[in-house]
């Protein structure tokens, strides 16, 4: 099964089509992107662009309100703190301090801009 986007005049996503691999098959039996927007245009309308749930395309799987970027041919998932800076490569948001790794829960505090511990470890 492949999944399409579908993206508003705002680049934003606002649902997601699975679309049956055969509906993408070109006459020699290629997959082709441009098969999957045709087809997802014709029964719904809109602008649609191809998304991969093991992020081959796009750096992310798309999700309702993540936003298209053309520039970078990615889907950018909606920004958590405003603290947080995307990183260019993953287009991923991260905050400006790693989580700790180890055996406690942590709770992102946007106010400190820190991680707050969880009592109990894991």
């Amino acid at each position: 099964m492949a999944h399409f986007a579908e993206i508003n005049e705002s680049n934003k996503v606002v649902r997601i089509a699975v679309v049956a691999n055969a509906e993408l098959l070109d006459g020699n039996g290629e997959e082709q992107e441009s098969l999957g927007v045709i087809f997802c245009s014709n029964l719904f309308g809109g602008t649609w662009k191809q998304t991969s749930y093991n992020a081959s395309i796009r750096k992310n799987f798309a999700g309702v309100g993540f936003t298209f970027d053309s520039s970078r041919d990615a889907f950018i998932p909606p920004k958590p703190f405003s603290s947080w800076v995307l990183n260019e490569t993953a287009c991923q948001w991260e905050p400006p301090t790693p989580m700790p790794i180890d055996e406690y829960f942590y709770a992102w505090n946007e106010e400190t801009t820190s991680w707050d511990q969880f009592d109990d470890p894991i």
